[in-house]
C-alpha cells in the first residue's frame, strides 16, 4: 500500500513555471510507474506525464517540451517541473503510481494509488 501527498500548486501568470512533487510513503516506491494526471471540472481525468520504475519517459502531446517529470527515488519523491505555462494548464493535478516493473513508461497500465490533487490556477 502506498500513500501520495502532491504539493506545490498555486496560482500563477502564462509564461511562468511551477515545479509540483509527490512525496510518496510507503514500500518498494522504486519498483512503481509514476505518473501526473489532470482534470479540470466535468472533464475526464487526462494522463500527462509517465516516468517508469527504470527511468522511461512519456508525455501528453499537450504538455511535452514544456513539462518535465523525474524522480528521486532516495526521497520516495516525484517530480512534474512545468514551464511555460497556459491558461488551458488550469486543473486539478494528481499524482498515481502504477506499473511495478514495468520498464515502457507508455506501458503502465491503470493506477494503483493516487494523491489527493494540487491545484494549478494559469491566468492569461
Amino acid at each position: 500500500q502506498l500513500q501520495l501527498e502532491e504539493s506545490g500548486g498555486g496560482s500563477v501568470q502564462a509564461g511562468d513555471s511551477l515545479r509540483l512533487s509527490c512525496v510518496v510513503t510507503g514500500r518498494a516506491f522504486a519498483n512503481y510507474g509514476m505518473s501526473w494526471f489532470r482534470q479540470t471540472p466535468g472533464q475526464e481525468r487526462e494522463p500527462i506525464a509517465h516516468i517508469s520504475w527504470t527511468g522511461d519517459t512519456d508525455y501528453a502531446a499537450s504538455v511535452k517540451g514544456r513539462f518535465t517529470i523525474s524522480r528521486d527515488n532516495a526521497e520516495n519523491t516525484v517530480f512534474l517541473q512545468m514551464d511555460n505555462l497556459k491558461a488551458e494548464d488550469t486543473a486539478l493535478y494528481f499524482c498515481a503510481a502504477a506499473g511495478p516493473r514495468i520498464a515502457n513508461a507508455q506501458s503502465l497500465g491503470a493506477p494503483h494509488f493516487w494523491g489527493q490533487g494540487t491545484q494549478v490556477t494559469v491566468s492569461s
